[in-house]
């Protein structure tokens, strides 16, 4: 069963200038949370790109909407999918946290569909590979304490947005601890800009990805936004310039 991912394609509102622009949000964001209300959606499309903007499964407004697996492997599926269905040629894909991990091998798996890729908040490890799945569930069931430091931020950070319903954001960790993160077993060939503050814990490794993308002879440019952090950098207005540029030329 092919996975549909929900997907809204926001209009130009100058005249278009470059490819369409493809987002893919974080862990327990949506394309709403990550983009809109940071005003990238608005940045770009004043810009004179169209953005396409998904929530991935277990997300957004509907997050039992998505049938079929929610492995990583299908979700890039449905992603070149939904590029290819709308004929429109390569885009610049722009992902942050999960969607930096996706973003990776969705450019990598399909290098004709994209243009550039930025990444922002990026590690050289999976996210929510240490996330403690059975301590959350239970705390969820029966209160119990959560005694891993990083499962406990995330389990708050998913809880602070009402709209999150845990148990499907469970469904999809289960789903994508299913195929562990790699990102040497295949490398985006197109021009990549890693992005993270430099208080983000979590992008400690990006160097590791930019050696990779070095060695593969992949363009690539970086820039550590001076006192941002991992909740904070997706916001900066600096990283919207940047990107925009890179993508841009």
């Amino acid at each position: 069963m092919t996975l549909d991912l929900n997907l809204r394609v926001v209009r130009a509102n100058a005249e278009v200038s470059g490819p369409s622009a493809l987002f893919i949000h974080g862990f327990a964001s949506s394309g709403e949370l990550n983009w809109e209300r940071s005003r990238w959606l608005k940045y770009f499309t004043d810009a004179g790109r169209n953005v396409l903007l998904v929530d991935l499964p277990g997300h957004g407004n509907d997050p039992r909407r998505n049938v079929g697996s929610w492995a990583p492997s299908q979700i890039r599926q449905a992603l070149a999918a939904i590029v290819m269905e709308l004929d429109e040629g390569p885009v610049d894909v722009i992902g942050y946290s999960l969607g930096s991990r996706l973003a990776w091998e969705f450019a990598a798996f399909n290098p004709d569909l994209v243009e550039h890729l930025v990444m922002g908040g990026p590690g050289a490890a999976d996210p929510l590979a240490a996330f403690e799945l059975a301590q959350a569930k239970a705390n969820v069931a029966t209160g119990e304490p959560i005694n891993d430091d990083y499962t406990a931020t995330i389990m708050k950070i998913a809880a602070a947005e009402p709209s999150n319903e845990l148990a499907a954001l469970f469904d999809l960790i289960e789903a994508i601890k299913t195929e562990p993160y790699d990102p040497a077993a295949k490398v985006p060939s197109a021009p990549t800009l890693l992005v993270a503050g430099d208080q983000d814990d979590l992008a400690t490794t990006m160097p590791r990805l930019r050696r990779l993308l070095k060695d593969a002879g992949t363009p690539n440019e970086v820039l550590w936004l001076a006192g941002r952090n991992h909740a904070n950098a997706v916001t900066s207005r600096e990283f919207k310039e940047k990107a925009l540029a890179f993508v841009s030329h």
